[in-house]
């Protein structure tokens, strides 16, 4: 697992094992907050050993920036946190991560410990300040990825832990295009220092302008090219012919990830756009 120092008691950790899934800590003089954690037990153990042995103070709260299980399933490792989230992210931990996680217990054996940590603090819309230490921390939604996002800016170093809100290739199979897309537009407004994706690597300063037209563009070419083939009675037969390289994006991304993300990207939006046009 990487570790970084991103600014005076900011750390981002990456998975070295799961889609370069990232997680954050912040930390104050008497206790830390974790941002989301990472998707196996060890790595997200390796995260509260530091907090507890390196930085010498207990986790008080645990942020989930959305449901996804690479995201919240560690949260049962810090007991007694108090775990806050988007409303529809209990909601959704509820419907589809209990069970998603007793099907996958069956699978691996390494998640037998893991147990789905229902948030305790709940938001819609606005924004829930926390303080820590020296630090205001202003939690907002952050949708598009899916319909629970939040994102975590850190207001006095301008650093947004924006969770699958901002990706090296967006994803938005269990979200909204539209949306997302109106996410990565604040997000490139806010004046940053950092961003730190939910997965891949922190995006610096110089780098920002770039990151957010080229996750722009992506999605504005994928929703053109399935726009285009919607209506063609064969349309999931061409969806391949939408090559991630056209819509201004490398397969290498996410260790190689990116090709398969795309293309259930497109899938995705194919069944979108089927189901409009049958209504409309």
């Amino acid at each position: 697992m990487h570790r970084e120092r991103v600014s005076e008691n900011v750390f981002w950790f990456q998975s070295e094992i799961y889609a370069q899934v990232t997680a954050g800590v912040v930390a104050g003089p008497q206790w830390a907050v974790v941002i989301d954690t990472l998707a196996l037990p060890d790595e997200t153990l390796t995260i509260r050993e530091f907090i507890e042995h390196e930085l010498s103070v207990p986790v008080r709260y645990v942020i989930n920036t959305h449901y996804h299980a690479d995201h919240a399933w560690g949260t049962c490792f810090f007991p007694g946190a108090t775990v806050i989230a988007h409303a529809r992210c209990r909601d959704l931990l509820e419907e589809r991560g209990i069970p998603s996680l007793e099907a996958a217990k069956k699978q691996n054996p390494a998640l037998r410990q893991v147990k789905v940590v229902l948030p305790h603090i709940t938001f819609m819309d606005g924004e829930v300040t926390l303080r820590v230490g020296k630090k205001n921390l202003i939690i907002s939604p952050a949708l598009g990825h899916s319909p629970d996002g939040i994102a975590v800016l850190i207001e006095e170093d301008r650093i947004l832990f924006a969770g699958d809100s901002f990706m090296p290739l967006p994803y938005v199979v269990d979200g909204n295009i539209n949306d997302i897309m109106a996410s990565i537009k604040h997000i490139g407004r806010m004046g940053l220092e950092n961003i730190v994706q939910g997965h891949g690597d922190i995006i610096l300063r110089g780098e920002i302008d770039a990151a957010v037209r080229e996750n722009l563009n992506y999605l504005s070419s994928i929703k053109k090219a399935v726009k285009a083939l919607s209506r063609r009675k064969n349309a999931i037969e061409l969806l391949d012919s939408i090559r991630i390289e056209d819509c201004g994006k490398s397969r290498v991304y996410l260790g190689g990830l990116a090709e398969l993300l795309h293309q259930r990207n497109l899938r995705a939006l194919l069944q979108q756009m089927a189901g409009e046009n049958k209504t409309s």
